[in-house]
């Protein structure tokens, strides 16, 4: 891979560790305030932990040298379906699916970085992501 490949994944690789990041705080704020679920919300705060171990075996300086937001063509953009969260459900829903397609990023351009393993670390996220989102779905079913 050449320098510049190198740099474009791990500028994927941080985007998507951002991502995933965010995502899980408001997933994590959900069971923290709104349904009061501290055993879920603490499960959510141990993954936002896993992503640190993830940005640690990437590289701190390797994910912040290929970050480039000013040449990000969508960085100052909002796609309609980002504007169409109508309820508190919708909100919670939409950033799991927004984890696991990060997670899932994370877990296939780590394949071809020097670190491969921590493609692993990412896949087991992801699982886990599922997990909890059927939690999620049985208690949003009930109320």
């Amino acid at each position: 891979m050449t320098a510049d490949e190198s740099n474009a994944v791990f500028r994927v690789l941080d985007a998507n560790l951002n991502r995933l990041r965010e995502a899980l705080r408001v997933i994590e704020e959900y069971f923290r305030f709104i349904v009061s679920q501290p055993p879920v919300a603490e499960q959510l705060k141990k993954l936002r932990h896993d992503i640190e171990e993830l940005e640690k075996g990437f590289g701190p300086q390797r994910l912040l040298a290929g970050r480039d937001t000013e040449s990000d063509p969508f960085a100052n953009l909002n796609r309609p379906e980002e504007m169409d969260r109508a309820t508190i459900l919708g909100v919670v829903a939409a950033n799991f699916k927004r984890a696991q397609e990060a997670a899932r990023v994370i877990e296939e351009y780590a394949k071809i970085t020097d670190v491969p393993f921590l493609s692993e670390k990412a896949k087991t996220l992801r699982f886990s992501l599922y997990t909890v989102e059927k939690q999620f779905r049985e208690i949003a079913a009930h109320g």
